[in-house]
């Protein structure tokens, strides 16, 4: 069902998920592997890089009214050993090398 779930999200993606995944794919930060929509446990990660334990979040406006949620998310995935790193939508499209410094950063170490 997650994997049902995973495609679905990539044939409707935002955005700025679209401008992430623009940068993210093909290897192109870092030389680190990303995966779109991919299912972790019962939840299904915007972004994540298995090698080096992270999970990218990109939110909209919806989320502020999800807050409770996200972060039991968070602590959850960071429970299986996973960092997170969230995005709101319009840090993404409009400050997309800055949001890439920070995505190298952290997969670098250098961010910690």
């Amino acid at each position: 069902m997650a994997d049902t779930n995973a495609r679905a999200l990539r044939k409707s993606t935002t955005e700025a998920e679209t401008v992430l995944w623009s940068r993210l794919r093909q290897r192109r930060i870092g030389g680190f592997r990303f995966r779109r929509q991919a299912p972790i446990g019962r939840f299904i990660a915007d972004f994540a890089c298995f090698e080096a334990r992270l999970v990218i979040e990109v939110d909209g406006g919806q989320h502020t009214e999800r807050a409770e949620q996200d972060a039991a998310r968070t602590r959850w995935l960071e429970s299986q050993g996973f960092r997170v790193l969230r995005f709101w939508n319009n840090q993404v499209l409009r400050e997309i090398e800055g949001v890439e410094e920070v995505i190298l950063r952290e997969l670098t170490g250098k961010g910690r």
